[in-house]
């Protein structure tokens, strides 16, 4: 048999069938040579094994996307059309699925390995697989076709340089970035939908000092952070009799007894906002989170649209944003698809502040907000970045924050 083979549909339920009446784990390359009844080399035998294994407790077809350098993500809209996303915007595969029922029962046995439900009863499921994979399914006839949605986490962590090398901000900014980091204030990390939020968070977090203590409160696990003493606090959904669910706002509670240094939130999604801006209100500086805005300044509205949830006013939200938030930081993508830091604003103490106002922006450079940003940073003991002063700095600087404007 050559390379390329297609795996036969029997040998498939075979194997599938002899597995299922095993109850030790078997030798899955034993058990397809000799369910296969084929002659066949080390090579096409590891290739079929492959398959098979993908088939019975992988994606099936999707897993060669999922293998992809830098994929974060691999969407399903019908048998057919399969798009894949490598941080540069969404491609489409050739790879292909037989029928709509073949994308039913990987999405209903990738739901399974989740510990959740996927049927007409419950015909839509949004879970983290073993690895970390964020899954979302959704099944007819809610949708033409089942549609599948896979996040895939970070394989490797990555630093502050390895965003600079591509491109999502200059090596002028993320000084900048590292400096708030040292200088202990609190971040909010606004963007839409993958622009790269958690991806920068966990960079920045990689740079607090190892004697700090970090502890983290996610949906899901997401958080890939190089640091020495991180503790990671995850929500569980409830189970089919729909008990057992632990929320971010729970786990924020249980963190305030874990004598954190640093209190992360993976991202704002509701009521746990007013939990975290008390703490940030008592004493506990140096925090970060997360929210979904589309622009700096929608930052405000979304923050009390969430506050909302936990019974907090849009005035009492004023109030305690002006006092505990520090510094937001604007993700977005260019026309390209490519992850880009687009502003950074300030929040301001003054009653009359409606929101942050701009330190910096892609498209005008240095913003009125820079030198009190550079003030605050001063006062915390940490050396001011050249980028939010005014003194000449060098022959290569105007070129420097041209390019983070490009």
């Amino acid at each position: 048999m050559n390379r390329g083979m297609v795996m036969p549909p029997p040998l498939l339920e075979r194997v599938r069938l002899r597995m299922a009446a095993d109850s030790a784990s078997p030798d899955l390359g034993a058990l397809t040579l000799r369910e296969s009844e084929l002659v066949v080399d080390s090579g096409a035998l590891a290739e079929l094994s492959g398959q098979l294994s993908a088939e019975l407790r992988g994606a099936g077809p999707l897993e060669e996307l999922l293998a992809l350098p830098g994929v974060t993500d691999v969407l399903v809209n019908a048998p057919e059309e399969i798009w894949f996303d490598r941080g540069s915007g969404f491609e489409r595969s050739t790879v292909q699925f037989a029928s709509d029922s073949a994308v039913r029962v990987l999405a209903v046995r990738l739901a399974a390995q989740a510990g959740r439900r996927l049927d007409d009863a419950a015909p839509f499921v949004d879970a983290s697989l073993p690895d970390g994979t964020r899954l979302h399914a959704i099944l007819p006839p809610l949708v033409d076709h089942p549609t599948l949605s896979l996040r895939v986490l970070s394989r490797r962590r990555l630093t502050m340089e390895d965003l600079v090398r591509a491109g999502l901000l200059s090596a002028a900014m993320a000084e900048v970035l590292q400096a708030l980091v040292s200088a202990r204030m609190t971040l909010l990390i606004s963007g839409g939908t993958g622009a790269g939020k958690t991806t920068l968070l966990a960079a920045l977090l990689s740079t607090v000092a190892p004697t700090e203590r970090i502890v983290t409160i996610e949906d899901a696990p997401e958080l890939a952070v190089d640091h020495p003493h991180v503790v990671g606090l995850h929500a569980r959904s409830a189970n089919i009799e729909q008990a057992g669910a632990v929320g971010l706002r729970e786990l924020f509670r249980q963190s305030l007894r874990m004598r954190a240094d640093r209190l992360v939130v993976g991202e704002f999604r509701g009521a746990e906002i007013v939990e975290l801006l008390a703490a940030l209100n008592t004493g506990h500086s140096g925090g970060a989170a997360t929210v979904h805005a589309n622009s700096m300044g929608d930052v405000p509205a979304r923050l009390v649209a969430l506050a909302a949830l936990g019974g907090m006013s849009a005035e009492v939200l004023g109030a305690q944003a002006r006092s505990g938030l520090d510094v937001v930081i604007q993700l977005g993508r260019d026309r390209g698809g490519v992850r880009q830091l687009t502003e950074i604003g300030l929040w301001s103490r003054s009653d009359r502040a409606a929101g942050p106002d701009t330190v910096w922006s892609r498209a005008g450079g240095r913003g009125p907000a820079a030198a009190e940003l550079a003030g605050r940073i001063y006062v915390a003991g940490i050396a001011v970045p050249e980028l939010l002063t005014d003194a000449p700095t060098g022959p290569d600087r105007a070129d420097e924050e041209a390019g983070c404007r490009r």
